[in-house]
């Protein structure tokens, strides 16, 4: 602030001049490589990982204050957040473009190259080695995190996106290293994934997920597997639990299910697993974790079909929804965090502001009519302020509760149920 005030630089040159600084007194990535190593052989793979990210924040690449000023609170069973930072992407075309890098180098914004790379503004990335599969991997914490420790392991050639049997040994070997962690991998498609889907990677953290503590509705066995439970989750979308302490036993499990999902086609349900031109439509986003039951692997059934009717997609946020949340639910949301984007701050102040004064729906937030009319039926006249905001994170936990009914490629558990028996699994 004082070099803006005394003339320096614009104040919108700050921000490259604080990468340029702080990147010449961040460390050598050989060196912090070889400090993590250090921490961890003395106190293990969390302490070192806590270490690394304490250093991230130090140096300024993790945004950590940014995201503290994040409003966050927990509704219907889930964790809603609203991101000051990030930019809204309402279809995955903008988003793929807006992670596309002109010039070809580097290929993508997940590239290794980008480590300290000044073209990019990426001079502090630091990133650190894992091995997955006996293949070259690494690991970033994301700049603008959406919970704590939130980062990205990224293959270290820039391959395809996709999720296949070596998927769930990947994902294991990363949690064994990092017992306290999740990992997991969006689908490799379009509108169900994430917005870079031409680079391999997996999304992670230190913060157990909603879903993954979510309730068992049925649990089932395979008579080949007997020391591996198959859960369905009590969960708004379609989602088992892969639990075992023998990690080949997750592993094949897993990729029973998969095989099965990807191949599955339904009339019934609405469901087709490739489209008319034969492209895939069908995709599995798995999430490991370690617990005292020991590997859990979370198995989230994805479809990207679209209709006449819904156009973005049928198993996507619905139309009515889209004032809340229109961008694609990737692996984050699908486990119950919701990102909402930061233009509801002032949206739904105007909202507030309204039910406060007994006024009628504004005609700037006219989209939130059924927003309005549900919280005009819970509220009843009550013009308290703080019951008014209470109210309204409670209509959009409620909203994201409903999103993530639409993303379920089964409405009922009995139907997850019966497409697990198809495959041989019987009730516990």
């Amino acid at each position: 602030a004082a070099a803006t005030t005394a003339g320096l630089f614009k104040p919108e040159e700050g921000p490259a001049y604080a990468d340029t600084i702080m990147g010449i007194l961040s460390a050598n990535p050989a060196d912090l490589d070889d400090r993590f190593l250090l921490v961890e052989h003395r106190d293990g793979g969390m302490a070192a990982m806590q270490w690394f990210y304490d250093y991230c924040v130090a140096n300024n690449y993790v945004k950590r204050a940014q995201l503290d000023r994040n409003p966050r609170f927990d509704s219907h069973g889930l964790t809603v957040t609203i991101n000051l930072a990030k930019p809204e992407f309402k279809n995955m075309k903008k988003a793929a473009a807006g992670n596309a890098v002109a010039g070809g180098y580097p290929k993508c914004t997940i590239c290794h190259e980008n480590e300290g790379f000044a073209g990019r503004d990426k001079r502090t990335l630091r990133t650190l080695p894992v091995t997955l599969g006996g293949e070259s991997w690494f690991w970033q914490f994301s700049p603008y995190g959406y919970f704590d420790q939130h980062g990205i392991c990224v293959n270290t050639d820039h391959t395809p996106m996709h999720v296949d049997r070596d998927t769930f040994g990947h994902l294991l070997d990363f949690v064994d290293r990092f017992p306290g962690y999740f990992l997991g991998c969006n689908a490799a498609l379009p509108r169900i994934g994430g917005s870079v889907l031409a680079h391999d990677h997996y999304q992670g953290g230190g913060e157990l997920l909603p879903m993954h503590k979510a309730a068992t509705w049925a649990a089932f066995t395979l008579a080949d597997y007997p020391d591996a439970v198959v859960e369905i989750l009590d969960w708004p979308g379609t989602a088992v639990r892969v639990v075992s302490k023998n990690r080949q036993s997750i592993i094949d499990v897993s990729d029973i299910i998969r095989e099965a999902w990807v191949g599955y086609d339904d009339a019934a349900n609405g469901i087709a697993s490739h489209d008319a031109d034969g492209n895939r439509q069908s995709a599995l986003s798995p999430s490991a974790i370690i617990t005292e039951r020991g590997y859990e692997m979370s198995l989230i059934f994805r479809n990207n079909a679209i209709s006449d009717e819904y156009p973005e997609g049928i198993f996507h946020a619905h139309p009515e929804y889209w004032p809340v949340k229109q961008e694609p639910i990737g692996l984050i949301e699908a486990q119950g965090l919701f990102i909402l984007p930061g233009r509801l701050v002032d949206q739904l102040g105007i909202v507030e502001e309204a039910l406060a004064e007994g006024r009628d729906l504004p005609d700037e937030v006219s989209e939130f009519s059924l927003e309005w009319g549900e919280l005009a039926e819970t509220l009843a006249g009550n013009r308290d302020r703080e019951a008014i905001h209470q109210a309204v994170r409670d209509e959009l936990g409620s909203v994201c509760y409903r999103i993530l009914g639409n993303t379920a490629v089964f409405k009922q558990k009995a139907t997850t149920q019966t497409f697990l028996e198809s495959l041989g699994f019987a009730a516990r």
